[in-house]
């Protein structure tokens, strides 16, 4: 009773035509001999060929010659021989196989191997040994594949390789689209636009049209010319040269040696321009001496061209910091609230109450320039409302101010400063033992100060200078500090992790 409700349930392969019908037990038991224009229909599938062996007891059938397997209105399968069974409803078409499926746009999609079968029960047409994908669009090759028609859908995997135009892709495995033109990555996957950019990545997907893509997994983009952006998921367009990267991001430029970090970022190809926020931190490595580290609330990259008689035609890489600006190098320290930095003549630019420090000294002014040379800070200058405090002991300190103050460095630290415009100093001379002889105080249009071992061994002043020097024991009280002096060690980043640290400023 069940074999005959399995017979039941299924539907007869039934045979359309053919020009002659003959039988040979002896050589070919139960089989139908057809030879000449031979057709078969399955439901809503019909088969062509030259000749076949039909088994009708079965419900199966061997094609041979100029093959063609239809189904519906849009799926052909081609190939030299065809096996079906129609109780498993499972089709093997073999050799020089083509399986095309058109569109509404009229352009197909091509899927061409050796040996391929389609389970039409599931859906699904696979090949075990090669096949190639083809379509307006893309070519895909890999050793192992299998398409969905009814979602148009193709999954490949070992030495997945596809072809664009302008790319070419290669994976283990690759889920492709053939309608949307859309691969899921599912692999490690490698995306190479010869001479511009290599993509990295093992999650997400691609869109081969308008090549647009979401990159998950730690994926990396890369560029040939030293730029490259990485991130845990990264929404890249290459149309347009825009990346946008959220969680540990990492924006590298190797032209420049410099590297940009956060928790979100963006990136724009044209102009080199990046952009960080959310534990914002730039690293510039281009002298491995003096590696410096920027933190701000929001940091932005980018490469300017001038074309003028000035300039001759230059680039030049800019870098701007807002909020919260905090800077770590061996050889000077800085913070403030806006920060520009120049690499047409390699200056940092602080505004908004800045403040740098170099060993036991700290600079302040309403605006700071620090001069960068080959690497190392050369000097920085500060206008107007100078302030130099050099501390001493730990409550005594030299101090200097004037409308414009300058330091100059050397090997990392600093040898001299001059201090120009209504210059006064706060002095503490000591004896060649180290004893302080007491406290000078002077005014003068003009102060140079001469450094060594972090403290003022030599002042020169111009002709007009006034002062007094009060003896150790007979400093007046009111005496021993300049009207804008302040101390803010304590808002100083001491190491390159420290420039992170959240602090108030409330002793300026």
């Amino acid at each position: 009773m069940g074999a005959l409700i399995f017979i039941l349930l299924q539907t007869m392969v039934y045979l359309e035509r053919s020009e002659t019908l003959s039988f040979d037990q002896e050589r070919i038991a139960d089989a139908q001999i057809l030879r000449g224009n031979v057709a078969f229909r399955h439901e809503e599938a019909m088969m062509y060929c030259d000749s076949a062996y039909f088994y009708e007891t079965t419900n199966s059938l061997d094609a041979f010659g100029h093959v063609r397997f239809e189904q519906g209105d849009t799926l052909q399968g081609f190939g030299d021989r065809l096996y079906y069974n129609g109780n498993t409803k499972l089709a093997r078409l073999c050799r020089n196989v083509r399986l095309v499926h058109g569109s509404e746009d009229g352009n197909p999609m091509v899927l061409t191997t050796d040996s391929l079968n389609y389970d039409r029960k599931r859906g699904v047409a696979y090949y075990f040994t090669g096949g190639t994908v083809a379509d307006t669009l893309n070519t895909l090759t890999s050793v192992r594949g299998q398409y969905m028609p009814n979602t148009k859908t193709a999954l490949f995997s070992q030495e997945v390789h596809l072809t664009n135009p302008n790319f070419v892709l290669t994976s283990d495995t690759l889920i492709y689209h053939t309608d949307t033109k859309v691969t899921n990555i599912v692999s490690p996957t490698t995306i190479v636009y010869e001479k511009e950019t290599t993509i990295h990545t093992s999650r997400g997907w691609y869109n081969t049209d308008t090549e647009r893509s979401m990159l998950l997994d730690r994926s990396l983009v890369e560029h040939t010319d030293g730029k490259s952006m990485t991130g845990d998921t990264i929404y890249y367009d290459k149309h347009i040269g825009f990346g946008q990267v959220l969680g540990r991001m990492e924006m590298r430029d190797t032209a420049q040696r410099a590297t940009l970090y956060g928790e979100y970022g963006q990136m724009y190809e044209e102009g080199s321009r990046g952009y960080a926020t959310d534990s914002a931190l730039m690293v510039d490595w281009s002298d491995s001496a003096h590696i410096a580290y920027t933190h701000a609330d929001t940091l932005f990259t980018e490469e300017l061209h001038f074309a003028d008689s000035a300039l001759k035609d230059s680039t030049y890489y800019r870098v701007r910091a807002h909020y919260g600006v905090r800077v770590y190098r061996d050889d000077m320290q800085m913070v403030c609230d806006s920060m520009v930095y120049l690499g047409s003549d390699s200056t940092i630019h602080l505004y908004i109450r800045p403040i740098c420090w170099n060993e036991n000294q700290q600079i302040s002014a309403d605006s700071i320039i620090v001069y960068i040379k080959n690497g190392a800070v050369e000097h920085a200058t500060g206008a107007p409302n100078a302030v130099c405090v050099m501390h001493d002991t730990l409550d005594l300190f030299n101090q200097m101010s004037g409308k414009e103050l300058t330091a100059f460095l050397t090997d990392g630290e600093v040898h001299t400063i001059d201090v120009s415009g209504n210059a006064l100093t706060i002095y503490y001379p000591k004896e060649d033992d180290g004893s302080y002889v007491g406290l000078n105080t002077t005014e003068s249009s003009f102060i140079r100060a001469y450094v060594r071992d972090r403290n003022i061994y030599r002042l020169r002043f111009t002709k007009e200078t006034t002062g007094v020097l009060y003896p150790i024991d007979q400093i007046p009280a009111d005496s021993e500090r300049l009207p804008q002096f302040f101390w803010a060690n304590e808002v100083r980043p001491v190491s390159p992790e420290d420039v992170f640290r959240k602090v108030e400023r409330v002793n300026e």
